[in-house]
């Protein structure tokens, strides 16, 4: 959260700031790092960076902007090293290796161009951020802060003193190159552009000049950890992610827009419904709409034709499509900044394509041909944005700080009016119910985990300082409170909420559909109709870790992926730990010093370990032929994880340090030669096995593993499932078994589908009724002794179902202890 101030409840009884230090006390303030999995592939394999250039998350953060300081700041930024590999020389655009270089050139220009390095990527890359806008001294830079804390509070401010941010985020996909360079040849025009005076003046410009740098550099859509940043927004397990979610914070733009590549015509939101629920969507539609004309007339009019140059006219999805082409999830980063501000956010695509074969295939003439065409597209898009913001800089001011008002004063969600803009109809419609608020309960790491996020993205969270009541529930002091009187209810609303099936609605997605923090985090988030609390706000989650006092042994259930990682962390300190059949590791009590190390750094809870006996459990080693999130989720658990495809099993594969195979893409047993398939016959013998999704079922079958039938849902479907029990799952083209063997047992079962969009196939099969009391994750023991965990859901999809990362963790400890855990 930006400020330290109390919560502004309406019907929610507060202290006084002095109320916060004892709620609060001994505990660091939270940390604000500067920072989507990758699509639903069966592509296992990822570029790998050198060791020197590999970051930790921590390693990528900064503090927050030095808020006292007027512009321009005339930083010097650091040159990184020649890297002559670099994917963008080809195609005559600027590489990253030399961005600062000319960041620096720019800021000398005049007084116009700031520059900073706001982190580092995943694969250690500085990040840039590019200011550009009228000289300001420090108490204009002051002034600046406090209209826009004013603003998010939604009261009026002099508007002729207030400069509107524009935000333009640029190669947010690595191998989507030309809007970097579109942003720096914009950059260079306004820094000494008499016309830009004006602009200047009534405006800040600010440039992520590389949203991207590692997929920049390496010619590859995703991050150096191979995520899809451009679908992490709500998830934000991306250092690169979490920059983007400070930007957005710290300036609160009123438009932004992200540039990509490559859809001819050029593709310029708004968007095909569905559209988010929880936006104020009047106001967004009618800038996002008379925004993007104002581009369309700006890039149909650079004159390039179909004809001469392969450019057909410019494209407006809401306008021009029926569907699949929606802003529906907070997953992208248009789609995100609405709830920080922006009433006017795009994707914009620019037309002719680089990647891919192209970048292979086509002549260096023809690819910079394409790349020149692209960037001035880029180009225009900016170009055309600034000029609307400048032409109705009073206006959105208005309606920015009426998103911010809505929120605070509570007000029910408005229904968008038909035909507000030209062609809004009933299937445009999409609205939410806010609740009074959400009761997040004090329970260990996984409500600590999501009130921190919470926190990290704006939204404020109270800590109860007394029992309360709410929803006709008695709850105790330390609840934790989310009163939706507050300026971004929105964001609060759509990471918490459930979500919506609406699968009757539409026909096609153009991503995920349910995403629900509130479900998939492992914390409960009820939503309550009334809210009467005395409430401190909480800049940071109260710590979880606990270790009871005595002498006697300890256990703890591994029952979040912070617990895995505690239990990882005390096997590589060789702390002696048996695992047993419920999910437990047991400690002896010679290691309670250990246990309260990893108490403290995981918040992990320790109880008296009771008479249960299991195995001893050695640090696991995990060969995967898996996907980049599920890679990544591993090892943020503390699991050493080797990757394995059918081409490197072929190639001689040692199985040799293996406890337990991890099959969910790029290993198929049928595709094996005989030596490989010997050697992985072998490791059966003695070793275990996890499988996920298509490829996981199909090893099963191949390799005789399990006796089950793998059905498969409908493709495209996915969202929040409900199972037995009352837990809540993520599917992704889901799967279900039957025909169980007697060896196999039934360790999850589908009851129901939550939100999302999951429609039968064409012939009435693989819908969410087909799936409803069928078993969707199932174990058991092969007939060569090995262990089998197989998952017809997505516990570790893009990082984000965190409430899941257990299932796996415990999977991966029961199998290689040969428990049945």
């Amino acid at each position: 959260m930006r400020r330290s101030i109390l919560l502004p409840l309406l019907s929610v009884l507060i202290l006084p700031a002095s109320g916060v230090a004892q709620a609060d006390q001994g505990r660091p303030p939270a940390v604000r790092d500067f920072g989507n999995g990758p699509e639903r592939n069966d592509e296992a394999s990822l570029i790998q960076e050198p060791a020197s250039l590999l970051k930790s998350a921590r390693d990528a953060q900064a503090p927050p902007w030095d808020r006292t300081r007027g512009y321009p700041r005339k930083n010097v930024l650091p040159i990184p090293r020649e890297n002559p590999a670099d994917a963008s020389i080809k195609l005559g655009l600027i590489p990253h290796h030399a961005i600062a270089a000319k960041l620096n050139a720019l800021q000398s220009l005049g007084d116009r161009v700031s520059a900073e390095i706001i982190g580092r990527s995943a694969g250690g890359r500085d990040l840039y951020l590019v200011t550009v806008t009228a000289p300001e001294s420090s108490s204009r830079a002051r002034e600046q802060d406090r209209l826009r804390e004013q603003i998010e509070t939604g009261h009026k401010i002099p508007k002729s003193r207030y400069k509107t941010p524009i935000y333009i985020n640029a190669n947010i996909h690595g191998n989507e190159w030309e809007g970097t360079d579109a942003a720096l040849r914009v950059i260079e025009e306004l820094a000494t552009s008499a016309q830009a005076t004006d602009l200047l003046r009534r405006t800040r410009l600010y440039f992520n000049i590389t949203a991207n740098p590692d997929g920049r550099v390496l010619g590859q859509r995703p991050n150096g950890n191979g995520f899809d940043l451009n679908r992490d927004m709500v998830t934000a397990s991306q250092p690169e992610a979490r920059a983007m979610r400070q930007i957005m914070i710290d300036t609160q733009p009123v438009t932004m827009i992200d540039l990509h590549g490559y859809v001819n015509g050029t593709l310029i939101e708004p968007t095909t419904p569905p559209h988010g629920a929880n936006y104020e969507y009047d106001l967004f539609i009618t800038n996002t709409y008379a925004n993007g004309l104002g581009m369309e007339k700006a890039v149909n009019g650079l004159g390039y034709t179909p004809e001469k140059d392969g450019v057909f006219p410019a494209q407006i999805p809401f306008r021009d499509s029926e569907e699949g082409w929606d802003d529906w999830p907070p997953i992208f980063t248009p789609q995100y900044a609405p709830f920080h501000g922006a009433v006017a956010a795009h994707t914009v695509e620019i037309p002719l394509r680089v990647n891919g074969s192209d970048y292979t295939n086509l002549p260096v003439d023809e690819l910079r041909r394409r790349s020149r065409i692209n960037t001035d597209v880029a180009a225009a898009a900016i170009r055309s944005t600034y000029g609307y913001v400048l032409a109705n800089h009073d206006e959105l001011i208005g309606d920015q700080t009426e998103v911010f008002r809505r929120g605070a004063a509570g007000e029910p969600a408005k229904q968008v009016p038909l035909g507000i803009v030209p062609g809004f109809g009933p299937e445009d419609v999409y609205t939410t119910t806010f609740p009074r608020g959400y009761v997040i309960p004090e329970a260990g790491q996984a409500a600590a985990r999501l009130v921190d996020h919470l926190v990290a993205n704006d939204v404020k969270v109270g800590r109860a300082l007394l029992p309360f009541k709410a929803g006709g529930k008695t709850y105790p002091a330390g609840t934790y409170v989310v009163d939706m009187r507050q300026p971004k209810r929105g964001l609060a609303n759509v990471m918490l909420e459930a979500g919506a099936d609406i699968s009757p609605r539409v026909d096609a997605m153009y991503d995920i559909s349910g995403w629900s923090l509130g479900l998939l985090w492992g914390a409960t988030a009820t939503a309550v109709p009334d809210l009467r609390v005395f409430a401190a706000p909480v800049k940071a989650a109260a710590p979880t870790g606990y270790v009871p006092r005595g002498d006697g042994a300890l256990a703890l259930k591994v029952a979040d992926g912070k617990d895995a990682q505690a239990v990882n962390a005390l096997l590589a300190r060789g702390v002696p730990v048996t695992w047993t059949a419920d999910g437990s590791a047991v400690l002896p009590g010679s290691a309670r010093a250990a246990a309260r190390e990893v108490a403290e750094r995981y918040g992990a809870r320790f109880t008296r370990a009771g008479t249960a006996t299991g195995k001893a459990l050695a640090p696991v080693r995990v060969t995967a032929a898996a996907s980049a999130d599920e890679l990544f989720t591993l090892r943020e658990m503390g699991f050493v994880v080797t990757p394995v495809s059918t081409t490197l099993a072929n190639a001689g594969f040692d199985w040799g340090g293996t406890d337990v195979l991890y099959v969910s893409s790029g290993l198929s047993y049928a595709a094996l030669n005989p030596a490989a398939r010997a050697a992985l016959d072998a490791f059966l013998t003695r070793g275990g096995v996890i499988t996920r999704g298509a490829t996981g079922s199909a090893f099963n079958a191949a390799a005789g593993l399990l006796t089950v039938t793998a059905v498969a849902g409908r493709g495209d479907a996915n969202g929040v499932v409900r199972m037995t029990g009352g837990e809540h799952a993520f599917v992704y083209s889901p799967r279900w078994f039957t025909g169980l063997g007697a060896e196999v047992r039934a360790e999850q079962t589908y009851d129901g589908f939550v939100s999302g969009h999951w429609r039968p196939n064409a012939d009435g099969a693989g819908g969410q009724d087909a799936a409803k009391g069928q078993a969707a994750v199932v174990s058991g023991r092969d007939e060569r002794g090995a262990s089998v965990v197989m998952f017809g859901t997505e516990p570790l999809f893009r990082n984000h179902p965190k409430g899941a990362f257990w299932q796996v963790a415990r999977a991966l400890y029961g199998v290689a202890a040969g428990a049945d855990g």
